[in-house]
């Protein structure tokens, strides 16, 4: 093969490469979604939203953090979310993260992250958004010995502190893994003396799709909320449990 070739070839590799890794990046549905409806409120209805944050939170305020953007000649796309604590610069904080949570693998991803005045002090926000109660699922899908069992050690270690021991502790890796995981972070902080709130975003009036069961207003999401939290074996005892809010937003208001 020419030396013409073997470039036209490798550039075409190069290109199949990045159209396959921004197809996997790519999550956004076009007109659906919770990413989709969550960009929607931040860009075009900016003032309703922290307006509902706040009122949840009883904040003054809420500010949101800018995202990263993807790295240079990566596709604009590829733009992410802040993961586990890296919206952080505490480096005591940072450094203690790194023995409390496996650093390989998928970490915490959030939707938004902001910053609020509660009861006249400073406080993070971190939000997950759901648009239809597929989202709400998940399970653990840790691969290393060490790290399924550092994740089970702290996931035991945050139920016990929660009193949320009338379900075993494998309720904990699914199908609801990933709000046990985001408590985690959130009884880390606390732990460490930093003041954070974890706001769950629910969208209802999304349109069905296959697969998707689609809440249809707020008592349907309620529903899943109250399953999600008896399988959990979560109750309303803890001072964690008060900094988790429930934030319901219709897809359109005017529907």
């Amino acid at each position: 093969m020419d030396v013409g070739r073997r470039r036209r070839a490798a550039d075409a590799l190069v290109g199949h490469t990045v159209r396959e890794k921004a197809k996997r990046m790519s999550k956004i549905g076009c007109g659906y979604g919770s990413e989709w409806h969550l960009l929607r409120y931040l860009g075009y209805h900016r003032a309703l939203l922290p307006q509902k944050v706040s009122e949840a939170l009883g904040a003054e305020s809420v500010v949101w953090l800018d995202f990263p953007f993807s790295e240079n000649g990566m596709p604009l796309q590829d733009d992410r979310e802040f993961k586990g604590l890296e919206f952080l610069t505490d480096a005591r904080i940072l450094e203690k993260w790194t023995y409390f949570w496996p650093q390989s693998g998928n970490a915490q991803n959030w939707d938004a992250v902001g910053r609020a005045i509660v009861e006249g002090k400073e406080a993070w926000v971190l939000v997950e958004a759901k648009a239809h109660a597929e989202e709400v699922k998940s399970r653990c899908g840790a691969t290393s010995p060490r790290s399924r069992a550092q994740i089970m050690g702290v996931l035991a270690e945050v139920r016990e502190y929660l009193g949320a021991t009338r379900q075993p502790l494998e309720h904990w890796l699914e199908p609801y893994y990933q709000f046990a995981n985001r408590l985690a972070v959130l009884y880390l902080l606390e732990r460490e003396g930093i003041a954070a709130h974890l706001v769950n975003l629910y969208f209802y009036g999304e349109r069905e799709r296959v697969g998707w069961q689609c809440p249809q207003n707020a008592s349907e999401w309620e529903e899943v909320i109250r399953d999600e939290e008896a399988w959990l074996g979560l109750g309303d005892g803890s001072g964690l449990m008060e900094r988790v809010h429930h934030v319901f937003l219709a897809v359109n208001p005017l529907a």
